[in-house]
C-alpha cells in the first residue's frame, strides 16, 4: 500500500472503531502532535481515539482529500460527532465531560501523516485557533483549565 491508501485506510479505521486495524497501520515509535498539549505515542493516540470514539458514536474526520508528496500524505478534513458519551480526557489532564447531546463541527484541519516501511511513523495536525480539544470543548460549552504552573 501507499502513503494514500495507508491514510485513507486509517482514516477508515478510525471512523468504524476499528482500533486492531488502527493499531496495525502505526509504527511501534509513532507520534502524534498538533491538537494536544504535547506529542503522544501511539498508545497514547490508540486511547485518544477509543474516549473520542465512546463519546461521540458517529465521530467522523469527512476526509475531503489526500496530496502525497514522497512519504508525506497531507489530509483535509473537518471533524463532526454528536456528543452522547461521557468524553473522559483525563489522560490529557483534563476533566471528564458528561453527554451534553450537542452536536460538534470543528474547523477544517490539514494532518500530514509520515509513512516509512508501509506504517505511519508521525501523524501532525494543523490545528485552527478554534479547533483541536480547545475547540472541541469550546463547543461542547466546557471551559478549558487554566495550564498548570
Amino acid at each position: 500500500m501507499n502513503a494514500e491508501e495507508i491514510t485513507r485506510a486509517l482514516f477508515t479505521a478510525i471512523e468504524s472503531m476499528d482500533m486492531d486495524t488502527m493499531g496495525s497501520y502505526l509504527t511501534d515509535d509513532f507520534t502524534f502532535s498538533g491538537p494536544v498539549p504535547e506529542p503522544i505515542s501511539g498508545e497514547q493516540w490508540l486511547g485518544l481515539q477509543r474516549q473520542m470514539s465512546a463519546a461521540f458514536p458517529d465521530w467522523s474526520f469527512n476526509l475531503s482529500d489526500v496530496q502525497v508528496t514522497g512519504n508525506v500524505a497531507r489530509t483535509t478534513h473537518q471533524i463532526t460527532g454528536t456528543h452522547t458519551g461521557d468524553l473522559d480526557l483525563s489522560a490529557l489532564g483534563l476533566p471528564v465531560v458528561p453527554a451534553t447531546g450537542k452536536a460538534i463541527k470543528l474547523p477544517v484541519e490539514h494532518a500530514d501523516l509520515t509513512v516509512e516501511g508501509g506504517k505511519v511513523v508521525r501523524l501532525r495536525a494543523d490545528v485552527p485557533a478554534d479547533g483541536g480539544i480547545p475547540g472541541l470543548l469550546q463547543q461542547l460549552g466546557v471551559e478549558m483549565p487554566p495550564p498548570p504552573g
